[in-house]
C-alpha cells in the first residue's frame, strides 16, 4: 500500500492510542494483516496500511516518528536513528505505574496528551485495588505459560482481590505449568482462554479435558490471551474480567 508520509509508525500491537480518535491521521503499522486475537481492535487496525519491519521499507515511508519495542532488532533501531528519525522504544510494562507511564509517553509524543490522560484516568479507575478477601488464582496462557511474580498480570490479580497462585507451584516470572501439578492442588480460579487456534487448540483440548477433574474446586473464567499483551487500553478489559 501505499504510505503517505510523516507519520507516526507505531510498533505492532502496541499501543492502540496514536489512531483512535483520529481517523484522519491514519499512521501506517509494522505488522502483517493483524490477528483476530491480537490486542489492538481489528476492525480499527485493518483500516491502517501496513509496512514491513525492515529499516529501508521504515525509512521509505519518511515518518515523523517511529514508536518501537526494545526487543524489536536493534540493527533496525540504530538505522533508524542513524538516519535521522525520531525513535522511541518501549519494553513490556511490568506494572500499572510503568503501563501508565508509557501511555503518557506515547501521548505526549504524538501530541494527544488529553487523550493519554483520558486513558489513563479508566486505567487507574479500573485497577483501584480490591478489599475483597482474597482467594487463590492464575492466570494460564493458552500455550501453557503462568503469570507470576513481578510481572503486570500478577499486579493485576492482586488489585482484583486475589492471591497469585504460582508461588504455590514454584513458578518464574513466566513459567510452564504442567497439568498433574495443577490438578493435584487447583486454584480456587483459573483465568484462561477457552479456545485457541492451531497447535495451542489441541493443547487446551487436552487442558480441558483434565480440568473436568477439579469441578466443585475450582471456577474457570474466559481470559482471552490478547489481554494479556501491551498493557494500556487492555487493562480495563482485564481488570472488568477479573473482577467479575
Amino acid at each position: 500500500r501505499a504510505i503517505a508520509p510523516r507519520h507516526e509508525v507505531p510498533p505492532w500491537p502496541r499501543h492502540s492510542l496514536p489512531a483512535r480518535g483520529c481517523p484522519s491521521r491514519r499512521p501506517p503499522t509494522t505488522a502483517p494483516p493483524p490477528d483476530p486475537s491480537g490486542s489492538a481492535p481489528l476492525a480499527w487496525a485493518r483500516a491502517l496500511p501496513a509496512l514491513g519491519t525492515s529499516a529501508e521499507e521504515i525509512i521509505a515511508a519518511k515518518p515523523r516518528l517511529v514508536l518501537t519495542g526494545n526487543l524489536a532488532s536493534s540493527g533496525t533501531n540504530a538505522a533508524l536513528v542513524k538516519a535521522g528519525f525520531k525513535t522511541l522504544t518501549f519494553g513490556v510494562p511490568s506494572s500499572v505505574a510503568e503501563s501508565v507511564a508509557q501511555v503518557r509517553a506515547v501521548a505526549s509524543a504524538i501530541g494527544r496528551v488529553k487523550a493519554g490522560e483520558d486513558l489513563v484516568g479508566r486505567v487507574l479507575t479500573s485497577s483501584d485495588p480490591s478489599r475483597a478477601k482474597r482467594e487463590t488464582a492464575i492466570i494460564w496462557q493458552a500455550g501453557g505459560f503462568v503469570a507470576g511474580k513481578g510481572t503486570l498480570q500478577d499486579e493485576l490479580l492482586t488489585r482484583a482481590g486475589f492471591a497469585n497462585a504460582s508461588d504455590t507451584y514454584g513458578l518464574k516470572q513466566w513459567d510452564a505449568l504442567p497439568l498433574e501439578t495443577l490438578i493435584l492442588k487447583p486454584p480456587t480460579v483459573i483465568f484462561m482462554p477457552l479456545s485457541a487456534r492451531g497447535e495451542d487448540a489441541r493443547t487446551m483440548a487436552a487442558r480441558t479435558r483434565l480440568l473436568r477433574h477439579t469441578r466443585g474446586k475450582t471456577r474457570v473464567v474466559n481470559f482471552p490471551d490478547k489481554l494479556l499483551f501491551c498493557g494500556g487500553p487492555t487493562i480495563p478489559q482485564a481488570m472488568q474480567i477479573l473482577r467479575s
